[in-house]
């Protein structure tokens, strides 16, 4: 061992180190000048982190050579005395440090030299190293302390890597878990398995005692297959890509809470809008959707051309709020003109231009719509205007360093842009390449806070609404008001629509839908149901007929004397329970808005809704569909009638949110599974009526995820938060330790996350909370996760090979919540998180 440090040793000349740190040079008293003592104390925290990097490495070598050693001792224990040898000689002809590239934490980018700090640097130190990768910090390992006290294992032991090095509790390991040596019946002479190191997954094969065992996070996590599999599987063989694919068939919401001009009516009789990455065209007539799913994250603003046809949408940045990279790379916000009869995507704009995301679109009305101008949601807001069909951008400007809320071309100027937002309404002329600003003067008027919508009357004057509830009139061609409609709502106006016969509808936060004459006369009102929500944007429909869309995520049709019908609906807040009914065409759906939903996937309708105390977490059917029960964040949870929506009886559990609601499939039991690392056994009778507690089984040491029951429901398996696979009998809430009791169950259900049949579905760099769901299909030949990247996959099963291959589905801009195949296996239904859409998809 003294010959490894002084190799180290040798590498490194410390004199010029100690000469740096003994050196007062660089101090306040120095007579040097600031830059050179700048220069070197840089030159010195260099030197330090090089040898702080360096030690690292020596660490790393040495737990590895102890690690080596006492496996060999151990060996040599059971073989008898042989002949003693020097130890440098048992070591593997393989580098120093395998795979040791130090991952960053969730949400940051690794740079391209595979460094997750900072790049090398050419410092005389450095070169002092030559090419040794030791050294280098993009090879540093953190090795969890179950890698140093795992000598006595049968498996090849090789090194290990960890996204966070700080998290010791994902590394515990517990007696009776799977996630430890729950056997203990095993031989050190046997012979080793293959390994698979891949970064974050290191998968190893024990054929012997017929197990697999993979890492998440630096946590081992055994998992035992099933006896007749115990000879025949091999760890290197490839599975195959499902026969079955998907296709969107219907999408539940609409983006109304925090977008605004995203609804329109087609020529073809569709509605156009969006939720998620999706734009929905819609024909209420014939119930059929279609769907352009060209965009790759949130769509945030939508336009139609004049042509009625094209029509260009926005989208965000790549990323998810918390700042995590989709698909390894950044994918920057852009403008997407498409073809709505074909879905054909026709241009891709601004790509690299735009910051963060557009959120506002429009096309020219007098030129042929040859023009489409973009608001960004950059600091400075960026205005630009660009010849959308050669691509090329004609102007840009800084438009405002608040928010703007609006952005329209005159209707007879294709020069002249509108935009309007908190605290400015701006008139911007283009001439030469340039925008040149006039600012609204609002003069003896008050100045509103916000001005939140603009559009435009037949004559050219610009009609602007604000958040002191006035409608204002800009005479054409000037900055000037020309009339004003005091107190017209009360509270804001989020939108006003000009019909094809001058009649000005105006709709805001009072639920109030006004329409107007040419001389800002009022004609009607009508007042939408508080059910529905404040009105955020208004468009006109066939007829006499008008399209709505609420803060609530309603879109009605109806007209202005007020008989409104909803059309679509969504949730209005995180979305995270989904159950599907045993034997009817339907699901439900809750989540954070307190909303309860039962929808009919046949007609894609809402049988009903209901609104609820706390937010909802969780969700499960009995099997008989009589009842369903809803698991709340609060520790409560209730069971309503499943016809009526009627409640059956209440109950509270702990305090904290219950991930899971699973009745077993006799309809016998319930278990519930709470955050608070208990899972609550209840006997179930009168048909899922009457409810007694049993016990709760104690044994896990992280919060409850995912539980599936065996078929005969005698057996239960749970998964936790830190990566551990438990079994139990819940009648008696004992927990099962026995391997051979546990490997041949037969499971009725496969929503855990871990087990040897969902094991190859974890793909490269996974650090165990990437899939939030998974869901076996009825005649187990598929599986469907959900995943935090917004993308739905579809494996065979069993999926019991390391990087098994998927057919992956985008359309979601959040992290998938839930998935879950319906009963008959023809459909299956995906929950977004934030993006609060519900998608079903058919199964071809």
């Amino acid at each position: 061992m003294e010959d490894g440090f002084s190799s180290y040793s040798s590498l490194y000349d410390t004199s010029s180190l100690l000469q740096f740190c003994n050196d007062d040079s660089a101090s306040a008293a120095s007579s040097m000048e600031v830059t050179d003592r700048i220069a070197s104390l840089e030159q010195r925290v260099q030197m330090q982190e090089d040898e702080i990097q360096l030690l690292k490495s020596a660490l790393a070598d040495v737990v590895r050579r102890l690690n080596l050693s006492e496996e060999q001792q151990a060996l040599s224990s059971r073989r008898g005395p042989t002949k003693a040898r020097p130890m440098i000689a048992t070591l593997p002809l393989r580098p120093t440090v395998n795979n040791g590239t130090v991952l960053p934490k969730k949400g940051t980018l690794p740079s391209p030299s595979g460094s997750g700090s900072r790049k090398d640097t050419s410092t005389p130190a450095n070169k002092r190293f030559g090419n040794l990768s030791l050294l280098r910090p993009s090879r540093i390992l953190y090795l969890p302390l179950s890698t140093v006290r795992r000598a006595n294992s049968n498996e090849h032991v090789g090194t290990l890597t960890r996204k966070d090095s700080g998290d010791s509790k994902g590394n515990r390991t517990r007696a009776g878990s799977t996630g430890s040596n729950s056997s203990g019946k095993r031989s050190d002479s046997k012979q080793r398995d293959p390994v698979f190191n891949a970064g974050m997954r290191r998968v190893t094969h024990c054929k012997d005692e017929g197990y697999v065992k993979m890492y998440l996070k630096g946590r081992p996590i055994t998992m035992y297959m099933p006896k007749d599999q115990v000879d025949s599987y091999c760890l290197e063989a490839r599975s195959d890509l499902p026969a079955n694919k998907l296709k969107l068939d219907w999408v539940y919401g609409y983006r109304g809470r925090d977008c605004r001009s995203n609804l329109y009516l087609l020529p073809t009789g569709e509605t156009v809008y969006f939720i998620a990455s999706v734009v929905v065209l819609f024909n209420v007539d014939e119930q059929l959707q279609r769907h352009y799913t060209g965009h790759t994250d949130d769509i945030k603003c939508l336009a139609v051309h004049p042509d009625k046809i094209t029509i260009a949408t926005g989208q965000v940045a790549g990323t998810s709020s918390d700042g995590k990279v989709r698909e390894g790379y950044m994918l920057a916000p852009h403008v997407r003109v498409w073809d709505s009869v074909s879905l054909n995507t026709l241009h891709v704009l601004g790509a690299g231009f735009f910051d963060r995301a557009l959120v506002c679109l429009a096309f020219s009305k007098s030129n042929g719509g040859n023009t489409l101008c973009v608001v960004d949601d950059s600091n400075d807001h960026v205005l630009s205007v660009w010849d959308w069909q050669r691509e090329d951008r004609l102007a840009e400007v800084k438009c405002s360093n608040e928010s703007v809320f609006a952005a329209d071309f005159h209707p007879t100027d294709s020069n002249v842009v509108v935009t309007c937002g908190k605290s400015h309404l701006y008139f911007w002329n283009l001439e030469k390449g340039m925008l040149v600003k006039k600012q609204g003067l609002f003069e003896k008027q008050e100045k509103p806070k916000f001005v939140l919508c603009v559009t435009f009357a037949e004559n050219g004057d610009a009609i602007t609404g604000d958040s002191s509830g006035n409608i204002l009139v800009w005479g054409k061609g000037t900055n000037r008001i020309s009339h004003v409609i005091q107190g017209a709502h009360e509270g804001s106006i989020f939108t006003l629509c000009m019909l094809r016969n001058g009649t000005l509808v105006s709709g805001g936060k009072d639920r109030r839908l006004i329409s107007w004459d040419s001389s800002y006369q009022q004609i009607q009102t009508v007042e939408v149901p508080e059910l529905f929500g404040p009105i955020r944007t208004v468009a006109e429909g066939r007829g006499e007929t008008v399209l709505i869309g609420t803060t609530k995520n309603f879109v009605l049709q109806g007209s202005l004397d007020g008989e409104f019908m909803s059309i679509t609906q969504g949730h209005t807040d995180e979305l995270w329970g989904l159950a599907v009914h045993p034997s009817k065409p339907q699901f439900l759906t809750c989540g954070y808005d307190r909303q309860v939903c039962l929808w009919d996937s046949s007609s894609h309708q809402l049988i009903w809704s209901k609104n609820m105390e706390d937010a909802a977490q969780s969700a499960g059917f009995h099997p008989s569909g009589a009842v369903v029960a809803i698991g709340t964040q609060t520790g409560r949870w209730l069971v309503l009638d499943t016809d009526s929506k009627d409640l059956v009886t209440v109950h509270t559990d702990g305090n904290e949110q219950l991930s899971v609601m699973s009745f077993g499939p006799d309809g016998n039991f319930l278990a519930i599974g709470s955050h608070d690392n208990y899972i609550y056994i209840y006997a179930v009778a009168e048909n899922g009526r009457k409810y007694s507690r049993v016990g709760k089984c104690s044994g896990h040491s992280s919060f409850i995820t995912h539980l599936d029951w065996s078929v005969d429901s005698q057996y239960l398996v749970s998964n936790s938060g830190d990566y551990e696979i438990l079994y139990w009998i819940p009648s008696v809430c004992k927990q099962v330790v026995s391997v051979e009791t546990t490997r041949d169950i037969e499971w009725a259900t496969h929503t855990c996350t871990l087990g040897f049949q969902v094991f190859g579905m974890w793909s490269d760099g996974s650090d165990g909370t990437d899939i939030n769901a998974v869901c076996r299909s009825g005649d187990k030949s598929l599986l469907v996760t959900g995943d935090d990247f917004g993308k739905v996959h579809l494996f065979s099963y069993p999926c019991s090979q390391f990087r098994a291959p998927s057919h992956v589905y985008g359309g979601h801009s959040s992290h998938v919540t839930n998935v879950t195949f319906l009963h008959y296996d023809s459909y299956l239904v995906s929950t977004g998180g934030k993006d609060m859409s519900v998608m079903q998809w058919r199964i071809v």
